[in-house]
């Protein structure tokens, strides 16, 4: 039953993606920076759903440090991991976008610079999780690291709030509007990123809880 969920979720993501992507062929271009705007249908979806995981791992680990169920370190483990991926994806979408629109790659932009950090805190925490054998110990380090990285969240978001910044202005809160034709095919495209994390977490969820009976297993075969 469990798998036939996930596939369904898959399914659905997929067919919502494929069904914008020929939307998106119709639709005219952005008046100053052409048909490369498009792309935000993918940028900011991806973004948003790297912030929405950085959430889940926050709660999960404070819940871990507070319950010592190990439930919770797996959750915040998967979830980190399928986040890490979207946020990748946020950088280089908007690397991409960059290239053709400043005429290069990278710029050292508040908000690119603190995503970018946003994205080696969250590569350390899976760092520190390989450093540490004892599970313990682990999940206890691993938990108190997201919360320290879960800092930079914020600071990714209101960046171009707090500081002068080459990066646009957002869309919805700065001052800005899509047509109701553009509004739409983002918010689809934000829900097939967010069933598309549902799907890697809840798989990357179950290869973590069978990892960690392996590993368990193991221990009391060393013990005897």
């Amino acid at each position: 039953m469990r798998d036939k969920i996930l596939y369904g979720i898959g399914a659905i993501a997929l067919a919502i993606i494929v069904r914008n992507l020929l939307v998106m062929t119709t639709l005219p271009e952005e008046a100053q920076q052409g048909a490369i705007f498009k792309i935000i249908f993918f940028h900011v979806p991806v973004a948003m759903t790297a912030m929405m995981c950085a959430a889940a791992a926050l709660i999960a680990s404070v819940l871990f440090l507070i319950t010592r169920n190990f439930k919770y370190d797996s959750l915040a483990v998967s979830v980190t991991e399928v986040g890490l991926a979207f946020l990748a994806a946020n950088l280089v979408t908007g690397s991409i976008w960059g290239r053709v629109i400043w005429g290069v790659w990278w710029v050292w932009d508040a908000r690119l610079t603190s995503a970018l950090i946003c994205w080696l805190l969250y590569a350390g925490y899976l760092m520190l999780r390989h450093a540490i054998e004892e599970p313990t110990q682990r999940a206890t380090f691993a938990a108190v690291f997201s919360i320290f990285a879960f800092i930079d969240v914020p600071i990714v978001f209101f960046s171009i709030k707090w500081w002068r910044t080459q990066h646009p202005q957002p869309v919805f809160w700065g001052g800005g509007s899509f047509p109701p034709d553009w509004f739409a095919v983002f918010m689809w495209n934000w829900l097939a990123m967010v069933l598309l994390g549902i799907l890697l977490t809840a798989v990357r969820l179950r290869q973590e809880n069978a990892q960690r009976e392996i590993d368990s297993l193991r221990r009391m075969a060393h013990a005897l």
